[in-house]
């Protein structure tokens, strides 16, 4: 039998619309999409690797050429074959939803991984480790997932017309959408519709997903991010919803946000992050009745509140981020406006824990300074031979999210804390020599020294993004902050 033959076999028996009668259509179709010369053999009768062979088979018979874009969008085309249409998803899920939530997402995400939609192969390829600070285990990811862009498909892309669609890799037109040079295929992509807020969302899956089941609501509108009461309302009736999974957004100004601010949308999945598992450091009393409060025990300056009553809860992230946003602290660098131009926003993250809905509120200043150029409360000049993008949502809870650079570059230092051949950048330098100075390096503990210096820096970006910090001065400014709650 054929990797064709095969794959013809696996649609029919896959769970989306055809049934043993479609079987000569399907076989055209497939036909269609990767020619009719002698299929290349699969490597074994797995879904992905069926594909990959048809892929192969294309190239072979000059249907495609051998790009990293065109491989992409024809494996989408075929996976698309064993994936519910999305009226057909959408009443299943919600039919699975009767039964439990957990029966719907465990649905909706085993069907995303296994129609390649989520990625789990170059998932795989990341580095992730623990790494114990005075905060608790953080934790280190160097992402290797997502493929490298084709300087091919960009020099193409550019002479390719932009016509606006979709508005962005966001919004609900990438359903189905057969992908371009430059722009990825979603032909297996699908989308669960609920209501917030009156309004429809989406629900969908992350591809190169960061932790586990790592799903994306996303308004059905195309308009900018903004953190107000609606959001807090919204995260905890996704939660109410879903309770087995947390929910957050990201902050709605730059340098402090996410990388896309113009479509409005949080993240959430199942996954205990660290911040999680924080201790309150000290309660508070915000003057609302029902509410539990209190300092968060981590690098990044966060509220912890708690109540049963999500009126009452939301009550009190409107009370902290309304008076955050127009808050200022000349003694530690704390500045509502300048100029005329906000600087304080909010990341707020929700989840339920027994009967208690959970909100952390995380205090977020985006000012920059002749000092501090790319931002006073982002990673600071000397920890960003390591990391100086954005601190988003998933790393304000503790998840570093690394570029792939540092796994070649980390073999590097490793090679010359060994005093062996190596070729280090130089922006590791200084820091390589303070391990060398603070460390007896061996063989066997080079790989460790490193992992752990890494988790190091990770807290310090932490605490250089956190707006106060944990010394007298900092604390005795959080104090103050509090106490205007309280008015």
């Amino acid at each position: 039998m054929t990797s064709l033959d095969q794959f013809v076999d696996a649609v029919i028996a896959s769970p989306s619309q055809y049934s043993a009668m479609d079987r000569i259509y399907v076989h055209n179709r497939v036909l269609g999409l990767v020619g009719e010369g002698e299929p290349v053999a699969a490597a074994d009768d797995q879904l992905t690797s069926l594909t990959d062979a048809l892929v192969e088979t294309a190239i072979q018979n000059g249907k495609i050429e051998a790009s990293q874009s065109d491989r992409d969008i024809l494996a989408d085309q075929l996976m698309d074959l064993v994936t519910p249409l999305p009226s057909v998803l959408n009443q299943r899920f919600w039919d699975k939803y009767q039964d439990s939530p957990k029966a719907a997402t465990d649905y909706f995400f085993n069907l995303s991984k296994a129609n390649d939609y989520i990625k789990t192969r170059a998932i795989a390829k990341n580095v992730v480790f623990p790494a114990k600070t005075a905060f608790g285990d953080l934790e280190i990811t160097i992402n290797l997932s997502k493929p490298e862009k084709d300087p091919k498909a960009i020099a193409a892309a550019r002479n390719q017309p932009q016509d606006g669609y979709p508005l962005c890799q966001l919004c609900m037109q990438n359903e189905g959408y057969l992908g371009r040079l430059g722009y990825p295929a979603r032909s297996n992509h699908r989308i669960v519709r609920l209501t917030l807020g009156g309004d429809t969302w989406g629900f969908q899956y992350s591809p190169y997903a960061y932790f586990n089941e790592h799903s994306i609501f996303l308004d059905q509108e195309h308009r900018p991010m903004v953190i107000n009461r609606q959001t807090f309302t919204n995260l905890l009736e996704i939660v109410r919803q879903f309770p087995h999974y947390f929910v957050g957004s990201n902050a709605d100004l730059p340098i402090v946000g996410g990388s896309m601010l113009s479509h409005e949308h949080y993240q959430g999945g199942r996954h205990d992050f660290p911040m999680m598992k924080a201790p309150i450091a000290r309660s508070i009393d915000l003057g609302i009745a029902g509410v539990k409060a209190g300092i968060v025990k981590w690098p990044m300056s966060t509220i912890r509140l708690s109540s049963p009553d999500v009126l009452a809860l939301t009550d009190a992230a409107v009370k902290i981020h309304d008076t955050w946003m127009n808050y200022s602290d000349e003694s530690v660098d704390v500045r509502a406006y300048t100029d005329g131009t906000r600087h304080h926003t909010t990341t707020p993250i929700a989840r339920k824990v027994g009967d208690d809905y959970v909100l952390d509120i995380v205090l977020r200043d985006n000012q920059t300074s002749a000092e501090f150029p790319d931002g006073i409360f982002h990673p600071h000049q000397d920890v960003q031979h390591i990391k100086k993008e954005n601190i988003g949502l998933i790393e304000v809870m503790g998840r570093a999210i690394l570029p792939a650079r540092l796994k070649t570059e980390l073999a590097e230092v490793g090679k010359y804390l060994l005093d062996q051949p190596n070729e280090m950048v130089p922006m590791h330098q200084a820091w390589a020599d303070q391990l060398k100075a603070d460390n007896t390096i061996t063989a066997d503990n080079v790989t460790t020294v490193i992992d752990k210096a890494v988790g190091n820096v990770f807290a310090r970006v932490l605490a250089d993004a956190g707006v106060f910090k944990w010394d007298d001065q900092g604390e005795a400014a959080f104090d103050r902050f509090v106490a205007t709650l309280k008015d």
